[in-house]
């Protein structure tokens, strides 16, 4: 397929795929005689609005071959454990649910927090004092006359989250017994920091406000605890390297104060015995350009490195994670920090929904790019969390001083006291509603990506009862039929244009035998190196090993003898099973192959398998002899047609 925008055609107009290989249904599995009927059960919402988390019924697996391209399910390969899902009860957001009658406000919560009649929301991010959603002037728990210092304490308070805030935190965690918490400030008390406002300035490079200010964090969380509400953890600035707030508390926070503030607020939560975890940095993936232009000369080593210089810090030692948001840059950044510091975790903290152009449109733009970026882009990208910004706003977007003025929260509460449900009630609830506390990420094929290709994007889970929940976004306006294959056996479905699906199964669709090979750390060399058409330039022969099914690797050219995709495992290992696995370009597969292994690249075996393929997958049946480099080698001519290649799986014995 000369043309990588035919490949991402809707299913109608895609060349036929024989599903084979391990959990791929091959002719020669072995099939229980009685193996009970394992069905999915399916939710949608789509752009328009007709469906809305909507109960479409089920579909069953069966051992039927599918054309369509098929997403593989592998529960064998695990990732990070999920904590949960929501957003904030702002001041904001508590003003608006108080406009409600008692009854109103009830429903408005359990329609939010409910794990059996509501969206099920586990996770919050509260904000310590005043935010851009605050109501009346900037607040902080310790505000003084100007020129007078607190470094005791001596006059801290949260009388003002008494009213409206912490009764709607205990009704939340009265509803939903899961619930979590993350606190973060926007600033400091202004007598600490320079300047002498709330808005923008830094810490004064002192230690008594360093402590002082580790002091501040550890009694609001003692505070929220006396007052029925635990803090599980906690940022010590939101945004720092936001400079210029727009009206709003903020603080600039350079990494090396950041440090000192954790440094200062470890201990202290350990001798306090308090279990609550401190998470790093809680700003963009990327950092925005106007932060950059904005940049100080002691803080240049930051730029779009943060969280890494605080994980290469005395502090990492009391962190426990990074958090991250939206507004700018892509999910990747998460995966890349993950790879470097793999033993701290990801959290995805806070992401707004928008007013589009057309307010018309704002339902079916917000909902394709939080399912995108948000929903399935974080956590595939390792996020244990997915945090939206506020809960609740009014239709203007407010109340609010300063900050965003076109704003969109999870529910908006009319004048007229009814309450509407936003597109992001919806994206939440697609994970909130099925992936239940403790379920763990699986591997699975996706072909979407956060920048939108037109393909199907998805992400699945295993829950701690055993049920598996996948997550799928068709990134196409048009509908796309795509199949799901666990075990040894698939279900075949079209979502409709721009839909966001939750598919929920439980039980065993059928076992191989073999257990696949963690790709992390295998290399490819081809010949072709890949394409010369600018259309495809980037399909080189690292996609074929990145463990992602939205790239590939391409000849570029019509099939030859001769050409062949060689794949270093990194080590010596035992391979029973190769799969070649051509993604949506599922016309791409090999007209005719033969296969060879060495053990160092330099001495290879005599051909240990030969064939043809037919369709997306083409299985490659192996001795389990221990081998390092595989080399695919093509031996038939096809002019008219590319070899492609998303994903190659190498699988051994075991389970």
């Amino acid at each position: 397929m000369r043309n990588r925008s035919k490949a991402l055609a809707t299913a109608g107009a895609l060349v036929a795929a024989t599903v084979a290989g391990p959990g791929l249904g091959t002719a020669s599995a072995a099939t229980p005689n009685h193996r009970p009927t394992v069905a999915a059960h399916v939710w949608i919402t789509t752009p328009d609005g007709t469906d809305k988390m909507a109960d479409l019924g089920t579909v069953a697996f069966s051992d039927a071959p599918t054309t369509a391209p098929t997403v593989v399910v592998d529960p064998s390969r695990t990732f990070q454990t999920m904590s949960g899902y929501g957003a904030a009860i702002t001041d904001s957001s508590a003003s608006v649910l108080y406009t409600l009658s008692p009854q109103a406000r009830a429903g408005a919560m359990t329609s939010l927090f409910s794990p059996t009649s509501g969206d099920g929301l586990d996770y919050l991010r509260q904000p310590i004092g005043a935010s851009d959603f605050t109501v009346t002037a900037a607040y902080t728990y310790d505000d003084l006359p100007s020129g007078q210092t607190d470094y005791s304490l001596a006059h801290f308070s949260i009388a003002h989250d008494q009213a409206q805030i912490l009764p709607l935190l205990r009704q939340a965690g009265q509803i939903n017994p899961d619930l979590q918490i993350l606190a973060s400030p926007w600033s400091p008390p202004a007598w600490m920091k320079t300047g002498g406002s709330l808005i923008g300035g830094r810490l004064i490079d002192d230690p008594r406000i360093y402590r002082a200010y580790a002091t501040y964090l550890l009694k609001f969380i003692q505070a929220y605890r006396a007052n029925g509400v635990r803090v599980d953890a906690i940022t010590v600035q939101n945004e720092p390297q936001n400079r210029t707030p727009a009206g709003y508390p903020g603080t600039d926070m350079p990494s090396w104060q950041e440090e000192k503030v954790i440094n200062a607020l470890g201990p202290m939560l350990h001798q306090a015995g308090l279990g609550t975890k401190i998470l790093a940095y809680d700003h963009n993936w990327t950092e925005h350009p106007n932060d950059v232009a904005a940049t100080p000369p002691d803080e240049t080593a930051d730029i779009d490195d943060y969280p890494q210089q605080i994980l290469d810090s005395s502090a990492a030692r009391y962190v426990s994670g990074t958090a991250y948001h939206c507004y700018f840059g892509d999910p990747s950044a998460m995966t890349a920090l993950h790879n470097e510091f793999p033993s701290k975790d990801i959290y995805f903290t806070e992401c707004s929904g928008s007013q589009s152009s057309d307010p018309a449109n704002t339902f079916s733009d917000t909902l394709k790019w939080h399912a995108r970026n948000l929903i399935i882009g974080s956590t595939r990208n390792w996020a244990k969390t997915v945090v939206n910004w506020n809960i609740a706003l009014d239709p203007s977007g407010g109340p609010h001083v300063g900050g965003c003025g076109t704003c969109t929260a999870v529910l908006t509460v009319n004048p007229d006291g009814t309450v509407t449900r936003n597109a992001e009630y919806y994206t939440l609830g697609h994970l909130a509603r099925f992936v239940k506390p403790g379920a763990v990420r699986i591997a699975s094929t996706s072909f979407g990506t956060t920048g939108w290709n037109g393909a199907v994007m998805d992400v699945a889970f295993r829950n701690p009862d055993g049920s598996t929940v996948l997550v799928a976004h068709n990134e196409n306006d048009n509908p796309q039929t795509f199949a799901v294959r666990d075990g040894t056996q698939a279900f075949t479905y079209t979502l409709p244009g721009g839909a966001l699906a939750t598919f929920v199964w439980h039980g065993s669709t059928g076992t191989t035998g073999l257990r696949p090979i963690d790709p992390t750390g295998w290399t490819a060399t081809a010949n072709p190196a890949g394409p010369t058409d600018p259309c495809c330039s980037a399909d080189v022969a690292a996609n074929a090993v990145d463990d992602d099914a939205s790239t590939r690797y391409s000849t570029g050219t019509g099939q030859a003898p001769g050409q062949y995709l060689q794949v270093d495992l990194g080590r010596r290992q035992p391979v029973r099973q190769i799969v070649i696995d051509t993604g949506t370009s599922v016309g791409d597969f090999p007209r005719g192959y033969r296969v060879t292994v060495s053990a160092d690249a330099i001495h290879w075996s005599t051909e240990v398998a030969s064939g043809v393929g037919d369709g997306q997958f083409t299985t490659v049946n192996l001795a389990g002899n221990s081998v390092r480099y595989v080399r695919i080698t093509l031996t038939t001519a096809a002019p008219n047609n590319w070899w492609s290649v998303a994903d190659i799986r190498a699988y051994t014995r075991g389970h």
